[in-house]
């Protein structure tokens, strides 16, 4: 593949908010690399983790991967924040045709994202990815989830998919609105 294959294929960044995650990270980008691999004639990568005030060694993890993987990107915050915070800070700093919020602990699929690149490259602004059980949840975690959706839909303009997470791909187009529309009115799912 030449230099300039390189360049016209579309960018697609991973977005990994981190807390305390140290172990999880190798086995996270081991399991991804697997698919990703698969992918480079489609679309170029970086995995970007939001270090979201780790007090473990996660910094330092996702430094070492950085010096053997150039596609690995890190964003330290000052102190812990939360998710949804670890969330905004990467949709603010990347520059990405698309962009993929995932969790490290492997409960999104890295094997579900070529179909969803497929459905990007062939026109989607947004492709869900759709849980089709919640019985690895405790009881507790699905009334919950079950009670978030329902009030949810019931009060907003636009409703959302039941069990349907961050786990998403987003274009650019969509990414660009979440910006605009500031820290504090951001919901990309639950």
């Amino acid at each position: 593949m030449t230099h300039m294959d390189q360049m016209t294929r579309r960018k697609l960044a991973l977005i990994v908010p981190v807390f305390n995650e140290a172990d999880a990270i190798k086995p996270f980008l081991a399991r991804l690399s697997l698919v990703l691999d698969g992918l480079a004639d489609k679309v170029r990568f970086e995995i970007c983790f939001v270090n979201d005030g780790s007090t473990d060694e996660t910094e330092q993890v996702v430094e070492r991967q950085m010096s053997t993987q150039p596609s690995v990107r890190l964003i330290n915050l000052s102190r812990n924040f939360g998710k949804e915070a670890a969330l905004s800070a990467g949709l603010d700093q990347i520059d990405a045709d698309a962009v993929i919020p995932m969790d490290v602990d492997l409960q999104d699929p890295p094997e579900l994202i070529p179909e969803m690149i497929n459905l990007w490259l062939n026109g989607a602004h947004v492709v869900n990815a759709r849980r089709v059980s919640r019985n690895q949840d405790s009881w507790f975690k699905r009334a919950s989830a079950g009670a978030f959706y329902r009030v949810f839909n019931l009060l907003a303009e636009h409703p959302i998919p039941t069990n349907v997470g961050d786990f998403r791909l987003l274009d650019r187009e969509v990414v660009m609105v979440f910006r605009r529309m500031g820290e504090r009115s951001r919901s990309c799912g639950s």
